[in-house]
């Protein structure tokens, strides 16, 4: 799944390097050409190749949210009267 962003991001390090190491190149372009050419278009497509991943994950939290709000009370907390007040007879 990331080969494809990897051999990328490859290729745009070697024109990076190629921007920087030419007569007429300098570093600043180089460092342009990386971000603009390699950083910020893989960035953007990996954050839209992993939104199905993050969708399922917040359906499965959900699920497990609702799932604990459908148990019953488990007794974690003492009852408010545990014994009955008992009247005087007159």
């Amino acid at each position: 799944m990331y080969i494809v962003p990897i051999a990328w991001l490859y290729v745009v390090v070697m024109m990076s390097v190629a921007e920087a190491t030419n007569v007429n190149g300098t570093v600043l372009g180089a460092i342009i050409t990386f971000v603009l050419y390699g950083a910020l278009p893989i960035g953007l497509i990996l954050y839209f190749m992993g939104a199905p991943g993050r969708r399922r994950a917040i359906r499965a939290r959900e699920a497990a949210e609702l799932q604990a709000s459908l148990q019953p009370d488990t007794g974690h907390l003492a009852p408010a009267d545990a014994v009955a007040p008992v009247r005087k007879k007159a």
